[in-house]
């Protein structure tokens, strides 16, 4: 459990820090909305882009872990789709939100150090193989779920969706750091260093600055009124995405080190990237963001409970 603490422990100081600063008035909403505008379309895509164009590709691609680990998280994502609609009422578009919070799990700055702290760094090659995929995957199937419900409330004809898909995703700031990353890997370029380095900055601000913002957004986007839909969306995210990759880790017989990554990656809480992709399309913050600091806080014990069931 300390180690637990020590891993998110930093995480709320940082949310606090964000929390406090708006409301205290020491940073404006104005000033938080700048902040996730940067950390979006700028510090997070290149954080993707470093992520993957170093990335070892052949050595990452293992398709029965893959297709446990998704088949997981494309469940959360439906449940959490279906259930916010037909459950609570809310509207497709929402509805997509909250069943992105289910789908996409905090792979990087939980996953990453609670898998290596549990098993060490050696445990480590098939979390990287999640995460190479995690971005891509999670927002080409939350994007075109987004304009297919956008479509359905605009009534754009269905000849129009393809069209708008892609340009939904091409324009995606995320998106374009991805496909970037996979271009540099596939093509062996190797960039000047001071490219490198440059990028290397902007990644180091990524996911201080997006936390920092997500506490000051929290100020505006309390959860009152949403609280039964928050706790819907944070127990998909730590027990039905869980529990879907251990049936079908053992289904497909993963070694245990693939199976160890699989489950904890997916029993930690919704990351930040829950809030970014609500607030992309400005529906559902103030779930998104609610179910980002409970799904954190709770994960202490549910992750805890994995590693005891964990070879």
């Amino acid at each position: 459990m300390q180690e637990l603490l020590n891993v998110i422990l930093p995480v709320f100081l940082v949310i606090g820090f964000g929390y406090v600063a708006v409301y205290k008035k020491y940073f404006t909403d104005a000033h938080v909305q700048g902040l996730m505008k940067y950390t979006q379309n700028f510090a997070i895509p290149c954080l993707l882009f470093s992520a993957i164009s170093t990335l070892d590709l052949g050595q990452s691609f293992h398709w029965r872990l893959l297709l446990s680990f998704y088949s997981g998280a494309s469940l959360g994502f439906f449940t959490g789709l279906l259930g916010a609609h037909y459950i609570f009422g809310r509207d497709w578009e929402e509805s997509v939100a909250v069943g992105f919070v289910g789908l996409f799990s905090n792979s990087l700055m939980l996953g990453l150090p609670i898998t290596e702290r549990a098993f060490g760094s050696d445990a480590l090659t098939a979390n990287y193989a999640i995460i190479s995929v995690h971005s891509p995957f999670c927002y080409a199937l939350g994007i075109t779920a987004m304009e297919i419900a956008r479509a359905h409330a605009n009534g754009t004809p269905a000849r129009a969706l393809v069209p708008n898909v892609l340009k939904a995703m091409f324009r995606n700031a995320l998106i374009l750091g991805i496909l970037m990353g996979f271009a540099v890997n596939l093509s062996g370029v190797t960039l000047p260093v001071p490219v490198t380095d440059a990028v290397g900055l902007m990644v180091q601000s990524a996911l201080p600055a997006a936390l920092f913002g997500l506490g000051g957004v929290l100020v505006q986007y309390r959860p009152e009124g949403d609280i039964k839909v928050i706790a819907y969306a944070v127990c998909i995210s730590l027990m039905v995405h869980p529990a879907v990759v251990w049936g079908m880790s053992h289904w497909l017989a993963l070694e245990r080190s693939e199976l160890r990554s699989a489950v904890l990656t997916s029993a930690v809480a919704p990351g930040i990237n829950s809030y970014v992709f609500a607030n992309m399309y400005g529906k559902g913050r103030r779930v998104a963001a609610s179910a980002v600091l409970i799904g954190t806080v709770v994960c202490l014990i549910t992750v805890w409970l994995w590693l005891m069931v964990l070879p």
